[in-house]
C-alpha cells in the first residue's frame, strides 16, 4: 500500500497514458488526419479501450525465469515464474543468487510483447506496475479505471502474467531425465521425471555481467594501460574459449524476450576436461634411459633443430661460427641441467622401484637424494664416476641427432660436446651446490 493512494493513483495515471500516449504517436507518425487508419487508431488508444485490451492480451504471454523454448523452438509445456528468494540457498552458483531487481523474461505471443512493455513502467519509488499489480496495489487499482470492478478485473489479469498456465506438463521435445526413486528398474511407477528448464532470468544476468566486463569502459581502460605497460586502479576479466549459442534464429523473439534483447546471444562458459601439462614430473619408469624424453621438451628440440640447420649450411670456421655454435649447445647443456634438477622434486629413492630399469649412471645422477637412505648408493654417488658417463650419453645423443641431417660427426665431436658440458661453469655449480646440500643432510641425520 502506497501512503496516499490518491495522489499516488493520479501520477500512475499519468504514466499509464503517457505511455499509451507514446505508443499512438509513433504509429501515426506517417499517416494524415484524413487516413481512415489514423481515427482508427485514435479510438484504439484511447484510456480505457487500450487498458481493456492489454488485460485481454495478457494472458497471451506469460512472465517467467526459467524458459521451456530456449531448449527446443517447438517445444510445448510448462514454464516457471520463480523468484530467487523462493528457490532453496546453496553454495554453487543459481538463479537463487540473482538480486532483488533481477530481469524477468517473457513468452508466449510477440505480438502482445507492447502489454509486458508496459506493466515494466516503473513509479517514483522504482516499483514497476507489474510488482504492484502482484502485490494488489489500491493505488495502481485505482489508477487503472473509476470503475472499481472493472479496475479490479483488469489488475487481477495483469497480475496473471506471473501465474503457472494450467497444470505442470513436459513435451517430447524438451530434455527429460527420468530419475528412480523406487527399487524396480522395470516398474514405471518407480521413476520421477525431471524436465530441466533453461535458466533464462539467470542467463540474462550473466550475458550483462560478462558484457561489461568486455566492454565496460572500464575494462578498456585497464587492458588499455596493461598494453601501454602502465599501472591503473583497477584490473580486468578475461574469459578464455567464451563460446556464443544463438538461439532462435533469424527471430530470436519467438524464444523470448530476453532472448529477443540479446539478439538470439547466449554465452556458454568454457567447460572443457584438463589439459595435463606434459612437463609434469613422473618417475622415468620402464625406460633404459631419459634422454628420450628429454629429447621432446620443447626447448631442446627447437634449439637441436636450430643448430642441425646452422651446421647443415657449412658455415665458415671462424670465430663468428664457434661462438654461435657454442650459444646454440650451451642452450642444451642448461636444459639438460634444468630437465635432472626437475627431477628432484620426486620423493627419494624413487629409482629403488623393480619397474626402473635406468642405467645407474642416471639413477645416480636424478636421484641423488637416495644417498639420504642409501649407503651404497651414496658411495657411488660420491665416487663420482656416473658425472664422466652422463658427459658421454649426453654427447651420444646429440651425435645421433646430427647425423639424422647427413652431418658427418664423430670422435671429436663427441669430445667437444662432452668437453663444452665439463667446462660448463653453471654444471659445476650445480655439482657442488648438490654436494653441499648432501653434505647438509648428512650431517642433519648423524647430529639425529
Amino acid at each position: 500500500m502506497t501512503e496516499n493512494p490518491q495522489n499516488e493513483a493520479i501520477k500512475l495515471r499519468a504514466l499509464i497514458a503517457a505511455f499509451i500516449k507514446e505508443r499512438l504517436e509513433a504509429k501515426l507518425d506517417k499517416l494524415s488526419p484524413d487516413d481512415p487508419k489514423y481515427h482508427a487508431l485514435t479510438e484504439q488508444y484511447q484510456y480505457s479501450t487500450w487498458l481493456e485490451d492489454a488485460a485481454r492480451r495478457v494472458g497471451q504471454i506469460q512472465s517467467v525465469t526459467h524458459t521451456l523454448k530456449a531448449i527446443h523452438p517447438d517445444a510445448r509445456g510448462t514454464n516457471l515464474y520463480v523468484t530467487p528468494s523462493d528457490l532453496p540457498q546453496h553454495e554453487v552458483l543459481g538463479s537463487h543468487d540473482l538480486p532483488a531487481n533481477f530481469s524477468a523474461d517473457v513468452v508466449g505471443n510477440a505480438a502482445a510483447l507492447d502489454v509486458y512493455k508496459f506493466l515494466k513502467l516503473s513509479n517514483e519509488a522504482g516499483q514497476s506496475l507489474l510488482a504492484l499489480a502482484c502485490a494488489n496495489d489500491a493505488a495502481f487499482t485505482s489508477a487503472l479505471s473509476e470503475d472499481a470492478g472493472q479496475a479490479q478485473q483488469w489488475r487481477d489479469a495483469f497480475a496473471g502474467l506471473v501465474a503457472s498456465r494450467g497444470n505442470t506438463s513436459s513435451h517430447q521435445r524438451a530434455k527429460q531425465v527420468y530419475w528412480m526413486t523406487g527399487d524396480d528398474p522395470l516398474n514405471d511407477e518407480h521413476y520421477h521425471l525431471l524436465a530441466p528448464l533453461y535458466a533464462s532470468s539467470l542467463s540474462h544476468q550473466v550475458f550483462q555481467q560478462i558484457n561489461q566486463h568486455r566492454f565496460g569502459e572500464e575494462a578498456k581502460a585497464a587492458r588499455e594501460a596493461r598494453r601501454k605497460g602502465e599501472p591503473h586502479d583497477t584490473g580486468y576479466y578475461d574469459y578464455p574459449a567464451l563460446a556464443v549459442q544463438k538461439l532462435g534464429g533469424t527471430k530470436p523473439q519467438n524464444i523470448s524476450q530476453l532472448n529477443s534483447e540479446r539478439g538470439g546471444n547466449n554465452y556458454l562458459l568454457a567447460s572443457l576436461p584438463p589439459r595435463w601439462d606434459r612437463r609434469l614430473v613422473t618417475p622415468p619408469l620402464r625406460t633404459d634411459s631419459v634422454f628420450p624424453r628429454f629429447s621432446r621438451r620443447r626447448e631442446v628440440w627447437q634449439t637441436v633443430r636450430a643448430l642441425q640447420g646452422f651446421l647443415v649450411g657449412n658455415p665458415p670456421k671462424n670465430l663468428r661460427t664457434r661462438e654461435t655454435r657454442f650459444s646454440l649447445t650451451s642452450k642444451l647443456v642448461d636444459e639438460l641441467l634444468q630437465f635432472s634438477a626437475e627431477f628432484w622434486q620426486l620423493p627419494a629413492g624413487w629409482s629403488k622401484a623393480p619397474e626402473c630399469r635406468l642405467a645407474e649412471a642416471e639413477a645416480l645422477w636424478l636421484d641423488p637424494y637416495r644417498t639420504e637412505e642409501d649407503e651404497e648408493f651414496r658411495k657411488k654417488w660420491r665416487q663420482g664416476d656416473w658425472k664422466q658417463e652422463i658427459r658421454e650419453r649426453f654427447a651420444n645423443w646429440l651425435n645421433r641427432y646430427l647425423r639424422q641431417v647427413g652431418l658427418e660427426v664423430g670422435d671429436p665431436e663427441h669430445r667437444q660436446w662432452n668437453n663444452e658440458v665439463k667446462q660448463t661453469d653453471d654444471w659445476r655449480e650445480w655439482l657442488k651446490h648438490l654436494e653441499k646440500e648432501l653434505d647438509q643432510l648428512q650431517k642433519e641425520l648423524c647430529d639425529e
